[in-house]
């Protein structure tokens, strides 16, 4: 439940400033809200992304550690540690220019690097190693975790149900990683080879597919609560006591609309 309220807040967070980010591109990438803004919602974007990540890398740990070594939970501690590496990495982008003009465009916000700019290669080095070290060793991670979770209850117990859930759990963790997160990073980590190399841009096409990428890792704020749901046992019991009591109310008040229907048939 701690990590699913830690996600919950990094994606509350990312949410509050999606409306600049859609501004933006509804605006043909022209922005007007001026360097410090940029360098925020830059920075914001990387830090939602990668605590996201970290995140749920941490859930499949906790989860394999209780299941096969039955070790102490230490939630907090590693949550608050998520938050500061996912910071740590993001600040870079708060010290270095985001913005830059161009003609019959405007400006633009983190999405283009001017030619022969000396940053590049600050660009190049941070990127390739946010790619690796937040994006593909977590996968890596969180993938042998949930397959030795797996693997666990299935000695343990031959109960179907026991491991439906993380079975549930493993491939809405894996759908995220791979369609919201996979795509951003990959076109990161092959822009970095392709700067690092002396390649040219590939224009338009390589563009739309950035702007693509960019939408589907905004997206996994409508995939997590799945996570939730499964994730947890006391965020299921809590959205049934919802509907249940919506359904009590509901329920009350026929039957309250029903009697006074009878006493002013009886009093007529």
């Amino acid at each position: 439940m701690i990590y699913m309220s830690h996600l919950a807040c990094v994606d509350l967070l990312f949410t509050l400033l999606l409306p600049l980010k859609i501004h933006y591109h509804v605006n043909t990438s022209d922005w007007v809200f001026g360097e410090a803004a940029c360098r925020v919602l830059s920075a914001a974007y990387y830090c939602y992304m990668y605590c996201s990540i970290l995140l749920m890398m941490s859930m499949s740990v906790d989860r394999l550690l209780a299941v096969v070594f039955e070790s102490a939970k230490k939630a907090t501690f590693i949550c608050t540690l998520v938050w500061l590496l996912a910071l740590a990495g993001t600040v870079p982008l708060l010290l270095m220019s985001q913005t830059v003009n161009i003609k019959n465009v405007g400006v633009t916000c983190h999405d283009v690097l001017r030619q022969n700019d000396p940053t590049v290669l600050y660009y190049v080095y941070l990127f390739s190693i946010l790619s690796c070290l937040y994006f593909f060793l977590p996968l890596v991670v969180t993938l042998v975790s949930y397959f030795a979770i797996i693997y666990a209850l299935s000695v343990k117990s031959n109960r179907s149900d026991k491991r439906r859930r993380p079975v549930i759990m493993a491939v809405a963790v894996l759908f995220v990683f791979v369609v919201c997160f996979a795509p951003n990073n990959g076109i990161l980590l092959y822009h970095c080879v392709h700067l690092a190399t002396g390649g040219h841009h590939e224009g338009d096409s390589s563009y739309a597919a950035y702007l693509l990428a960019v939408c589907l890792g905004s997206a996994s704020v409508f995939l997590d609560p799945l996570l939730y749901y499964y994730g947890s046992s006391q965020c299921r019991k809590q959205i049934r006591s919802v509907f249940w009591c919506k359904k009590a109310k509901k329920s009350a008040k026929t039957q309250s609309d029903t009697k006074t229907s009878q006493c002013t048939t009886a009093a007529q």
